[in-house]
């Protein structure tokens, strides 16, 4: 079985898959790929723990045994994960099996997309190529398999999250990670949100397909959606070393994880779970991902006890209490002028963060001061005031009506897409 064909593909609007089901699905997938001497698994970190990799890590420790040689969670720039929350996500896993991800020194090149490609597929907005960098481990660690394992969901910089972004950007390194993020921002994040065929995308197939070739990776991405009831349910899972397996994915989660409103929502509330979302760098899927739902002079208020920063590191939080959330002109302007060009993934940020002037941002956040938030260009509320309002427990998933007031509430914003049909049809095509 070569491992770039699609091995296993299940999964529609209205599948279920309970967590036995799920973990027989996989080791049947495994199966079909054959015995493995030395396997690094690269399962995604706490900020995607709804993504069933628990699951699916488990389940592949249970097929290979002692050929589980290591597992490095994809980290891209967030900040490592601890021993606690390792345990947490990933039960019956050894916990010396587990390695840390340094964006910033711990990486290898692999190759170089062409300027000239990068300028063609951003159509002339970006003009520098592209380093396909991985983590040392996965290019010289000696492994015969790299098992990534993630969830494929609308997102801001590359349109479906996963497939091979989990190597290049989750386990790639600052100057990969600054550029991708950069050709995102630049192309536009409102015609890049959900979206399978994206500026960064290409510049990942094409790096996949040219350099990957002596890295054995294989792909199990799963699809998980609401369940109707306030909770989700795995709708799909998906496994193969190429593109099919990957497009397959991106078709479901494109029916199961955006949801469109019959109309724009003039106010917006999206709770952030404390143990999941630590600063605005994360907590800002509040902002990308209800923007399209969102009315001209709208608010978007983020309820958001555990934020307490901006930045994931220090050198990002800096640049975004130096600069603030400014619009994408105004953004491009610094990186053009140099000012910014040393940091693209920090100014892509700000970029995705900014509301370009058409609605509010109001942050409720645990740890940030109201002075804080408007340096940023952000309006503050008191959390606590925010919850006794706004209780998560008390509301429903979508509309409701709190004292009189109208709002669109969302649980979660790294689960989906909100978005009215008007309103994504006039972008571009899907």
């Amino acid at each position: 079985m070569r491992i770039d064909e699609c091995v296993y593909a299940r999964g529609s609007a209205t599948d279920s898959m309970g967590d036995e089901e799920l973990a027989e699905a996989f080791i049947e997938a495994l199966a079909v790929v054959g015995p493995r001497h030395r396997v690094l698994a690269v399962p995604p970190d706490g900020t995607r723990s709804h993504a069933r990799a628990g699951i699916l890590l488990k389940a592949a420790y249970d097929y290979y045994g002692d050929a589980l040689a290591a597992v490095m969670p994809a980290l891209g720039t967030h900040r490592p994960m601890t021993d606690a929350a390792v345990g947490a996500m990933f039960p019956g896993v050894p916990p010396e099996l587990f390695r840390p991800h340094d964006w910033r020194r711990d990486v290898v090149e692999l190759g170089r997309v062409p300027a000239a490609f990068v300028r063609e597929a951003s159509g002339g907005l970006c003009d520098f190529d592209w380093p396909a960098q991985v983590n040392r481990l996965v290019a010289d660690g000696g492994f015969d398999l790299v098992l990534s394992l993630g969830q494929v969901v609308p997102h801001e910089v590359v349109g479906m999250a996963n497939y091979s972004k989990n190597l290049f950007v989750g386990l790639g390194g600052k100057d990969g990670i600054d550029r991708s993020h950069w050709l995102g921002a630049a192309y536009g994040i409102e015609r890049t949100l959900g979206r399978v065929d994206t500026p960064v995308r290409a510049v990942l197939d094409y790096a996949q397909e040219r350099f990957l070739g002596s890295v054995p990776a294989l792909y199990a991405m799963t699809v998980v959606g609401p369940d109707g009831r306030g909770g989700e349910a795995t709708r799909g899972l998906y496994v193969g070393g190429g593109r099919e397996a990957f497009s397959r994915a991106a078709a479901l989660s494109a029916e199961v994880n955006i949801e469109y409103l019959a109309r724009p929502a003039g106010k917006v509330v999206v709770y952030l779970d404390p143990d999941l979302f630590k600063s605005t760098w994360l907590g800002n899927k509040a902002v990308y991902r209800t923007r399209l739902a969102l009315a001209d002079s709208g608010e978007l208020l983020v309820i958001a006890p555990g934020v307490d920063s901006f930045g994931e590191d220090k050198g990002i939080d800096e640049t975004i209490r130096d600069y603030g959330y400014r619009g994408s002109d105004a953004v491009r302007a610094l990186v053009e002028s140099g000012e910014l060009a040393g940091d693209l993934a920090g100014a892509a940020h700000l970029a995705h963060g900014s509301t370009e002037g058409r609605f509010a941002v109001t942050y409720a956040a645990g740890g940030l001061s109201a002075a804080d938030l408007a340096g940023v260009g952000y309006g503050w509320a008191d959390w606590r005031d925010a919850l006794r309002r706004y209780d998560p427990a008390s509301l429903a998933d979508g509309w409701n009506v709190v004292d009189g007031e109208e709002i669109f509430f969302v649980r979660n914003p790294a689960l989906g897409l909100w978005t009215t049909a008007e309103r994504y049809a006039s972008l571009g095509p899907a």
